[in-house]
Parts: C-alpha cells; sequence; structure tokens
C-alpha cells in the first residue's frame, strides 16, 4: 500500500548555504542539474564541499534580485510535488515582479471554486523554491500579508525590496490618530 509519500530521490542532495538580506539561505539540487529547494534555515545547515555549477548559478541570479538587478529567473527547476502543486506553483511563477494577486485569484485562474483558496494556500505553502517561485507576492484577499513559510517578516522584506507597499506601510486615509 503506498504511504502517500513522494519517492526519495537517488541522488544525494547537495547544498550551498549563501547569505542574504533575509538571512541565510540554503540552496539545493537533488540531482546536480536543477535547483530542487530554497530553505530559510541555512544558517544550521552544513554545505556540501563540491556544490554543483546549478547552485552557483542560483546563488549569482539570487545576488542580483537582492540588488535590485534582476526581475525574472533563469534557472532550471526540479520541484517535487503532486499535480495540483505543480499547478499552483506554475501559476505562482507568472506573478511579474513587484506585483501581487490574491489566493481567491489564483483558485479563479486554475478554473476552481472561490472556496478553493485554501487549497491553492496550502500549495503556495509548501512550495520548495520560494523567491524563485514567488510566492511571497500571494496575499489575503483583505490586502494583508498572511502565511509565509519564511515568517511574514521576511515576505514583508521580499515585497519591499520589489516596491510594493503592503497595508502596514501606508496610512490610511483621513486617520489623523496615524499621523501624530
Amino acid at each position: 500500500m503506498p504511504s502517500g509519500r513522494l519517492p526519495q530521490s537517488p541522488h544525494p542532495v547537495s547544498r550551498l548555504v549563501i547569505p542574504s538580506p533575509i538571512g541565510d539561505l540554503a540552496l539545493e539540487s537533488a540531482d546536480g542539474a536543477t535547483l530542487s529547494a530554497i530553505r530559510f534555515d541555512g544558517a544550521r545547515l552544513t554545505p556540501t564541499l563540491d556544490p554543483p555549477e546549478i547552485l552557483a548559478l542560483a546563488h549569482r541570479q539570487l545576488g542580483e534580485y537582492f540588488a535590485g538587478d534582476r526581475t525574472v529567473f533563469e534557472l532550471p527547476l526540479g520541484a517535487r510535488g503532486t499535480p495540483f502543486q505543480h499547478r499552483v506553483w506554475d501559476l505562482v511563477a507568472t506573478i511579474p515582479y513587484g506585483r501581487t494577486v490574491t489566493y481567491g485569484s489564483l483558485a479563479a485562474r486554475l478554473g476552481l471554486t472561490p472556496g478553493a483558496a485554501r487549497a491553492v494556500g496550502g500549495a503556495n505553502g509548501s512550495n520548495p523554491l520560494p523567491i524563485v517561485v514567488p510566492c511571497h507576492r500571494v496575499i489575503g484577499s483583505d490586502g494583508t500579508l498572511t502565511g509565509y513559510a519564511g515568517g511574514l517578516a521576511r515576505k514583508h522584506l521580499l515585497l519591499q525590496l520589489e516596491g510594493v507597499p503592503s497595508r502596514d506601510d501606508q496610512v490610511p486615509l483621513f486617520d489623523l490618530d496615524a499621523l501624530g
């Protein structure tokens, strides 16, 4: 009887730990040819002694992104997930730099019922390639920052980097108390 788990890769995972403005990131490749994961817990992980070139390429492109010089990633990706997760991640990958969409609008674009926003949120939350597959660009229907595997502070910083103001950055119009 199947356990529901995805099969393990026959290759050992290669890892490169890099500094970033949102903390140390661990870049991983399960096959040596594609980027399979970006982890926010890089500070506690051990890098591979001789990582494959794909990790160096991802490092360069992430550095360009954080410097404000890259808005689109050009990397071979090897994320593992269910067919539904891949449908969501493929759509999330099309969200333009500096723009946001809601979970509900993603569900609608996928041809799902409005109640499917939670399922889309679950798939988005399990995205193993944050930043490159820009799950930080998905927000709540009321414009709030919700759900991010790396924490809402990182989500906020990534959106700020892209020039996207959040509700928290804006003084409400006519809110005289907020003006001091």
